[in-house]
């Protein structure tokens, strides 16, 4: 299924992200408003409404991949936990919040603010290279 939202004009690099991982299946880059640095999104390359459109098989990768993902995440920031979000009602594709935590707070959505480009392209290579090890 083809669609025009904003992940699939990211994948496509229609629009320019902050990619820190990629694959056949799956793309994944820093939110640019995050709730706290680091916060990253993974989206299906295909395009799913919402991560239960997902077939079942891709599912379980498409965990497993947010599973490989996280601990770059914490290293890269030095956080005490990295947690995993489901929330699909800003953008009607399959999309994981993957979190880095240090208190409650850290997942708070109404705490999204701007982040800078500058730490952002720093932040992305930094957990690419961690995901790399």
């Amino acid at each position: 299924m083809k669609s025009d939202d904003i992940f699939c004009k990211i994948i496509a690099e229609e629009i320019p992200s902050y990619k820190v991982y990629e694959d056949d299946d799956f793309f994944a880059f820093l939110e640019i408003n995050p709730i706290k640095p680091g916060h990253t999104l993974l989206v299906t390359k295909e395009h799913y409404a919402t991560i239960y459109d997902i077939p079942k098989k891709l599912f379980s990768s498409f965990m497993e991949k947010s599973r490989e993902i996280a601990p770059a995440i914490k290293a890269a920031t030095n956080c005490r936990r990295v947690g995993l979000a489901v929330v699909g009602l800003d953008i009607e594709h399959a999309h994981l919040h993957i979190l880095p935590i240090n208190a409650p707070g850290d997942t708070n959505f109404a705490n999204q603010k701007p982040a800078e480009p500058d730490d952002l392209a720093k932040l992305a290579e930094k957990i690419k290279a961690e995901i790399l090890k």
